[in-house]
Formats: C-alpha cells, structure tokens, sequence
C-alpha cells in the first residue's frame, strides 16, 4: 500500500488511489491471479498504478509485467487474460515449462571456477551466489589458514609477511 501511495505522489495522482484500489483485482485477474506477496503484489500493484495513471488499461507496462506473461515467474493459478498478454507480449512465445528448466546447468563451472578454495560443499555454493564476496572470503581464510596475506605478500623477492 504504501509502494502505490508514493507512485501516486510520485506522479502527481494522490487523488486516484481509489481508482488504482479497484483497479488492482481486475489486474490480478488478468494476470491468472498470482499471489498478493513480493514480487508478485508489487508488481500488481504498479501495473494497476500505470493502467489508472495512463487512463488505459495496459498502455504503460513495466518490465516486470511482460515477465509474468511471458511466464518467467511460472505457472499461474488460473490462465493468464489471452487478450490482455497478446497486448503485453505480442508476437513473443511465453515459457510454458518450467522456467528453470531453461537455465543450463552451472555447479560443474562454480565447481572449477573454485576449485582452488573448495574446502567444503558449501564452498561452491557460496561462490555461485556471491562470487566476489566468496572469492574474498576464501582468500581472507586461506590466509589465516597458512599465516599469509597473499595481499601483502612480495611473491618477486619471496617475502610474505605473516
């Protein structure tokens, strides 16, 4: 509620919150009522801002939207409103798998890409999240592991302060 009041200020529309309330279940409908919790309410919530604010339904459409018609959140409760996702989508072909299942699979190429740190399972999995942080992590453990700052070490002249 709060996401729909500042959009409103936002664009100068405090009035219409009334509007955007009863805009939000035809929306919901339209979408194959996908459940009011983050990221779907939001996104929900947004659309029914854009569809009042525009004064059409479905004239401004936020990424977030095409998405969920082109089923890359997954499989709704009810079918989506074939009419209002052919406005949205048009021409491209919606998922109708699993989204997941589209994605390749990337543990063996985490796996190598961390090998040289892997000191548990979890290792990897931490890498494929947050590889930055991780590969950080790994070096500030390594060196407390082997008493060397890799970071501070003169590997030119074999110096490694401990």
């Amino acid at each position: 509620m709060s996401n729909l009041v500042s959009q409103l200020k936002e664009a100068g529309k405090e009035d219409k919150y009334r509007e955007v309330l009863e805009e939000i279940p035809r929306v919901r409908k339209d979408f194959g009522e996908p459940p009011l919790v983050t990221p779907s309410s939001q996104i929900v919530g947004t659309q029914a801002v854009m569809n009042v604010i525009a004064g059409e339904r479905y004239k401004l459409v936020p990424k977030e939207s095409k998405k969920i018609m082109l089923g890359e959140f997954g499989q709704t409760v009810k079918p989506f409103n074939p009419e209002v996702q052919k406005k949205i989508i048009g021409e491209e072909t919606p998922i109708t798998c699993r989204p997941a299942d589209l994605i390749p699979p990337q543990l063996p190429q985490f796996e190598k890409e961390c090998a040289r740190w892997k000191q548990q399972d979890e290792d990897v999995l931490s890498y494929a999240l947050f590889p930055k942080v991780a590969e950080e992590f790994f070096k500030y453990r390594e060196a407390q592991q082997t008493k060397v700052d890799a970071a501070v070490a003169d590997t030119e002249n074999k110096a490694y302060p401990v």
